[in-house]
């Protein structure tokens, strides 16, 4: 950790450090080190000659501020030249040349035998000792980097440090002292430091960091102590008494559950409409429902009641994100099987879910991942068909999920053992945290379970990390992808509308909607993240391409995801609610981000798009890196093409999801099933043999909701998750929107 140097008295300085100090000055200065002024023109210390030890080499000498060069002591050997050294002074070892101008070398010259200083008596090093020293400064400036990088608030110190950002990038210094300290000390501290420096002063936002830091710092290190005093024993007694105080939250979050009350099942409105008048949009969408067919019976013949389909290799695939949690796919595609009328298949999926699927593992799963395929997928079966065995199962799960939330803040984790009800973090996320796309993609289901539970206790924990979030500082008003669920500090400051945080904005704004357009405070938090990120992200290429880079910490990484082309159907899905004058904005800016995605596309062989593309070196729209150049059947391109077509009718979008279809019947289509490809630019298929369970939850689903017409899950009444799972508009009293009673 950096922490700030303590200021030292000038006059009391130890003998030894005070002759290297003034050594190096008197280097600058052409003074001895004694601070006798050197005679100009003496030349520098010559090579040893051959007469043996007895034979005294003149003391080598710093050159003239003409040099500039500066040496360091190094071990004892002593010279006539130190002779006359004051008394009590320290004896002064050999000097070695460090830094040099051109002329005199220096680790540059002379470390390489340039400026004429090859074998200089005893200050000259052989060649081995050159090279360890070397890798010794090597190794140490390669130290400090990696710190600066890596270390958890990294992103602060790079923005403090190196580029000398504003204040109103970092987050507030008022962090509370540990134990021991003296806030009093602290707080004066920085309130002097602002008080110095001028409204906006780097040098005092910089000096609050590294004072919040230094706290934070002496109260880890004063934490580890008193954890390394303890003796064993009591070590295994406080753990087990964490372990005894998670059974009873658990036990207590259960006893607000006395079961499942009695709801009146409202038939499902656009559950299931009219096949379309114009009979090429009807073939079209028959092909989807092929394609649907195909990947399920694949499924079904080949990983029946695994998580996932291999279609190469005709086998299954389980993720480990499920731990030991079965049935993904068969969970991910029962609404899918419903809306395209596949009544067989969904009775048979039903039959699975009620004899097969099993929530008491012993098994660490994803919270999001588990939250928005199984309960999002449940709870939509049971809005479509009213079967209980799908309420039952969905609020099962979710009260396995609530000890996730038994953190310090209420932010849950993203892991979780489902015995034992003990979570923990990704451990590469910065420093221990959570994942803002993670925690912040449960509230719709939660607020569900909620209401057909009458168990309060899932919206609770969902408004809890709302207000965790609105007593947080935004840097920019951006929302940072890493939060401390322990202290309820943001980590590293990455800001993205992909990958780590995507779905938390998708979920404000269509909490807003789900509400019944009631929720005031998610359309609140929604409008000003759309605002700030316009502001700081969204850029437009040399070509005009609309993109949303990365924020890092003040600097733009311009790339952008595949996960982020799900933005334009969500800006095109607020644009009605948005402030006034704005809404034909937000649809024009959800039109650009659907035509640079389709760019992504139509620049690949094989006419899908890559995980990630960049807008950088002379290229726009095309991913550079091998690891960014897979597609593995995602969905959010069709998704954006769905809600443009909703909202627009705008053919072209029709146009696109056919080529999308084209290309995936092309290229990824096999005997057993779909599978991805490792590289979207290669003529030749280069197949990742994993079928996905979103390929029948999500694409296909998109896919046939565009070629159907629009009374067909209106968007008036229905919300879907970002796993696409369809969840009904709630009124105000809490009962889903009703429509015409036909």
């Amino acid at each position: 950790m950096h922490t700030k140097n303590p200021k030292r008295p000038q006059n009391r300085l130890q003998p030894a450090v005070c002759r290297a100090c003034l050594f190096a000055k008197g280097a600058a200065q052409g003074r001895r080190p004694g601070g006798e002024l050197l005679p100009l023109g003496i030349p520098a210390a010559q090579p040893r000659g051959l007469g043996g030890p007895d034979v005294q080499d003149p003391a080598p000498q710093p050159l003239t501020p003409g040099g500039g060069e500066v040496w360091l002591l190094s071990g004892a050997a002593q010279g006539h030249w130190t002779a006359g050294r004051p008394a009590g002074a320290m004896p002064m070892g050999g000097l070695l040349p460090l830094f040099s101008s051109p002329g005199g070398g220096g680790l540059g010259g002379g470390l390489g035998g340039g400026g004429g200083r090859k074998g200089s008596g005893p200050a000259a090093f052989r060649l081995t000792e050159k090279f360890v020293l070397l890798l010794v400064f090597s190794a140490f400036i390669t130290l400090c980097f990696g710190a600066i990088f890596f270390l958890p608030d990294s992103s602060k110190l790079l923005s403090g440090v190196l580029f000398h950002s504003s204040p109103a990038l970092q987050p507030p210094a008022d962090h509370k002292p540990g134990p021991g300290a003296r806030a009093e000390d602290a707080a004066d501290g920085r309130a002097r430091h602002r008080e110095e420096g001028a409204p906006g002063d780097p040098a005092a936002a910089l000096e609050d960091n590294l004072a919040s830091i230094r706290e934070n710092h002496e109260r880890a290190l004063r934490e580890a102590k008193e954890t390394l005093q303890k003796l064993p024993e009591e070590i295994q007694r406080d753990i087990l008494l964490e372990k005894e105080k998670v059974a009873r939250d658990q036990l207590r979050d259960r006893a607000v559950f006395r079961g499942l009350p009695r709801v009146d099942f409202l038939p499902p409105i656009g559950a299931i409409s009219r096949e379309p008048a114009d009979p090429s949009i009807r073939e079209k969408r028959e092909k989807i429902k092929e394609m649907m067919k195909h990947a399920w019976n694949n499924y079904k013949r080949y990983a029946w009641g695994l998580n996932e389909l291999k279609p190469i290799s005709k086998e299954g695939h389980s993720s480990s994100l499920f731990g030991s949690i079965k049935g993904a796919t068969i969970v991910d595609a029962l609404d899918t099987l419903f809306i395209m009328q596949m009544k067989d298949e969904f009775e048979e999926a039903k039959e699975w879910v009620k004899q097969n699927l099993d929530f008491n593992v012993k098994a660490e799963v994803s919270v999001f991942e588990v939250n928005i395929r199984f309960v999002g997928g449940l709870l939509s079966a049971y809005y479509l068909s009213g079967e209980e065995i799908f309420r039952k199962k969905a609020v099962e799960l979710g009260l396995k999920l609530l000890p996730a939330f038994h953190t310090p803040t209420g932010i849950p984790w993203a892991l979780l053992n489902m015995k034992s009800g003990i979570g923990r973090n990704w451990p590469w996320a910065s420093g221990g945290s959570s994942i803002l796309a993670e925690f912040g993609t449960l509230h719709l289901e939660f607020i569900h379970l909620s209401h057909l539970s009458g168990n309060p206790v899932f919206a609770e924990k969902v408004t809890n990390i709302r207000t965790v979030l609105n007593n947080l500082e935004k840097p920019q008003g951006l929302y940072p992808n890493y939060l401390n669920p322990s202290s309820g500090q943001w980590g590293q400051y990455h800001v993205s509308v992909g990958g780590l945080g995507d779905s938390f904005y998708e979920y404000l704004l269509k909490s807003w909607l789900m509400s019944g357009k009631k929720d005031l405070e998610a359309k609140k938090m929604y409008f000003e993240a759309v605002q700030a990120i316009e502001t700081h992200m969204i850029r437009k290429s040399s070509t005009g391409l609309t993109y949303i880079a990365e924020w890092k910490g003040g600097l733009l990484e311009h790339k952008m995801g595949h996960l982020t082309c799900f933005a334009g159907g969500m800006f095109a899905l607020g644009a009605d609610d948005a402030p006034p004058g704005m809404t034909q904005h937000y649809l024009q800016l959800g039109a650009e981000i659907a035509r640079t995605c389709h760019e992504s596309y139509n620049r690949t062989f094989v006419k899908l798009g890559p995980e990630a593309f960049r807008f950088d070196g002379g290229v726009e729209a095309i991913a550079t890196r091998q690891n960014e150049k897979y597609y593995i059947l995602r969905p959010e391109v069709v998704e954006t093409y769905m809600y443009m077509w909703r909202l627009t009718h705008d053919p072209k979008y029709r146009k696109w999801a056919w080529e999308a279809v084209e290309a995936l019947e092309n290229h990824c289509r096999v005997n057993g099933g779909y599978s991805g490809l490792r590289d979207v630019y290669l003529s030749r298929e280069s197949y990742d043999d994993v079928q996905q369970s979103f390929f029948l939850a999500e694409t296909l689903k998109y896919l046939y909701l565009i070629f159907s017409d629009d009374d067909l899950l209106p968007l008036e009444h229905w919300i879907f998750n970002t796993e696409a799972h369809l969840l009904p508009v709630l009124c105000s009293d809490g009962k889903e929107s009703e429509g015409n009673e036909q």
